[in-house]
C-alpha cells in the first residue's frame, strides 16, 4: 500500500458520521489541508449554523460532477460527518458514489481548489471535478 492510500485510509477513519445507524460502514475522509480551508471559509461566514456540503450531480464530461458548497438547511436523506469541529453533509444518494473517498484541498501554483479522491471512480476528466463509475 503507498503512503497516500494509507494516510487516506488513516484520514477517513477520523472522520465521525454523528448518526452512525445511518451511516453504517459508509465514510468520507477530510484530509488535513481540507478541514483547515473550511475552518478558515467558515470563520468568513460568521454564521455558526453553516457546514459544507458535497454532493454529486449527473453532469460534467465524465458523467458526474462533484459540487462543494456550504449550507445551513439539512434535508431528510443528509448525513453529516465531523472531524475536528468541521461539519460535512452529505445526501444518502451523493454518499454512495463517494463512500471511502477523500476531500482534499490542494494548493499549487496555478491555484487552490477542493478535490475528491475517489475510489469508486473509473475514470475522471482531466480538472478532476467529474468522474464516471
Amino acid at each position: 500500500m503507498t503512503e497516500t492510500a494509507t494516510e487516506a485510509m488513516e484520514t477517513t477513519a477520523r472522520t465521525v458520521p454523528l448518526d452512525p445507524k445511518r451511516a453504517g460502514t459508509r465514510r468520507v475522509g477530510l484530509a488535513d489541508g481540507a478541514v483547515k480551508r473550511i475552518k478558515a471559509m467558515l470563520a468568513r461566514e460568521a454564521n455558526p449554523e453553516a457546514f459544507f456540503r458535497i454532493s454529486v450531480t449527473g453532469g460534467g464530461c465524465s458523467g458526474f460532477q462533484y459540487d462543494f458548497s456550504f449550507d445551513t438547511v439539512m434535508g431528510e436523506e443528509d448525513l453529516i460527518f465531523e472531524r475536528d469541529g468541521v461539519r460535512l453533509v452529505i445526501d444518502e444518494m451523493s454518499l454512495s458514489f463517494v463512500d471511502g473517498a477523500e476531500l482534499r484541498y490542494e494548493e499549487e501554483l496555478v491555484g487552490a481548489y477542493f478535490t475528491i479522491e475517489n475510489p469508486n471512480a473509473t475514470s475522471s476528466c482531466g480538472c478532476g471535478s467529474s468522474f464516471s463509475i
